[in-house]
Parts: C-alpha cells; sequence; structure tokens
C-alpha cells in the first residue's frame, strides 16, 4: 500500500510540472505566431514579392468576365486571394484586420468555358501577383492604412497612388477596405458569424475560431 501511494505521489509530482510547461509552450507559440509578420520590405521602402503564399489561407477566387462586363471589365481575370496564417487567426479571434494583414492576389486567367459538369468559367494559366498590406507606421495617412502593389516580373513593388486601388476599396469594400462581401470564408470566420454566414457543418476547429 505504501509502495502505491509514493508511486502514484511521485507520477502526480512528475506529470503536473510537464503539464504546466506544455501549456506554457502552446500559450507561447500561439502567442509567437500572431506576431509572425509575412509583409517584408526592402531599405527603399519597397514589398518584397510574397513566397510561398499558396500556403497561406485561401479565402475566395472572384472574377469579373469579359462576356459579362461589355468585353471591357476592369480585372478580367480570376483572382485567387489568400491571407497569412497570423491574420486569419487575428480575424477569427477578433474579426479585425491587425496591423501588418497582407492579402495576396493571384491573377489567373479565364481559360475552358465548358466542362463535363457544365458551362462556366475555369481557371486557364497563372499571371503576376498584387498585394495589400495594412501597416499604420509606414501608411498612417492612406484609408485604414492600407497600401495596394503590383508587381509584374519585378522582385518588389512600389505602393500604388490612392486612385489605383484604394479609392475603390474606400468606398466599396464592406469591412475595412476588404471585399468581405465576397469572401464567405472570411464572413464564417469572423467571431460574430452565426447561422447561413457559418456554412452548413462547418463545426471544424478552423471555422470556429479555434476554440
Amino acid at each position: 500500500m505504501l509502495q502505491h501511494q509514493f508511486f502514484r505521489k511521485a507520477l502526480v509530482g512528475t506529470i503536473a510540472p510537464l503539464l504546466l510547461s506544455s501549456v506554457l509552450m502552446t500559450q507561447a507559440t500561439s502567442a509567437n505566431a500572431l506576431d509572425t509578420t509575412y509583409a517584408r520590405f526592402n531599405r527603399a521602402g519597397e514589398l518584397l514579392r510574397p513566397t510561398k503564399y499558396r500556403e497561406w489561407i485561401f479565402v475566395g477566387a472572384p472574377v469579373t468576365p469579359k462576356d459579362m462586363n461589355d468585353g471591357k471589365p476592369a480585372f478580367p481575370e480570376f483572382h485567387n486571394v489568400y491571407i497569412d496564417p497570423s491574420s486569419w487567426a487575428y480575424w477569427k479571434r477578433t474579426g479585425k484586420f491587425r496591423n501588418g494583414t497582407i492579402f495576396v492576389l493571384e491573377m489567373v486567367s479565364v481559360g475552358d468555358k465548358k466542362s463535363s459538369s457544365g458551362n462556366g468559367y475555369f481557371q486557364g494559366e497563372f499571371g503576376g501577383i498584387a498585394a495589400s498590406v495594412k501597416d499604420k507606421k509606414r501608411f498612417p495617412n492612406t484609408p485604414g492604412n492600407w497600401a495596394y502593389f503590383g508587381f509584374g516580373d519585378k522582385p518588389s513593388a512600389v505602393a500604388q497612388a490612392e486612385d489605383a486601388c484604394a479609392a475603390c476599396h474606400k468606398a466599396n469594400a464592406a469591412d475595412d477596405m476588404v471585399f468581405t462581401q465576397h469572401y464567405p470564408i472570411l464572413r464564417a470566420a469572423k467571431p460574430e458569424a452565426s447561422g447561413k454566414n457559418r456554412g452548413i457543418g462547418q463545426d471544424s476547429i478552423d471555422i470556429r475560431r479555434g476554440r
């Protein structure tokens, strides 16, 4: 009996510190993840072309095709949009875009319009990328502290003039210069989302904002 009691005390004494250490490590990891910066700039203040963005969180792929816009849409291609992981985690917790948020917009041409499933618009070939960054220190005087960048084939890009992108976002975007009205993934992850905004059966840990 005494041996059993000694063993139990020794076991509890060993496990308790391990559990506490695990909790502290998890909290530290979560905090560090939220502090990770994905938007990187060179000394000239140009945004460096993001890499590995396809490993980020995909939020949508809007398209405004030519044959629905009299042949002259502002953006005739698909826009595959990604948000960096830290800002996604912050959005799920707070419903706000943190300072340092970066979205990457990957342009893809409209390819085939017929498939075995029927007629539609299907993605073709990759084009360039663009990005938007929220940074109150770098862009204190822009609407919402957002700046917009187009890369073409260059490794870095300067912020575009406000009338190039910001004006349209300011006038039409639903939430802090972001067109969340076109991205149900963002709407579903927002803390106050409920009912149809959350989607059917979306009870995974991701869609429940990490709870």
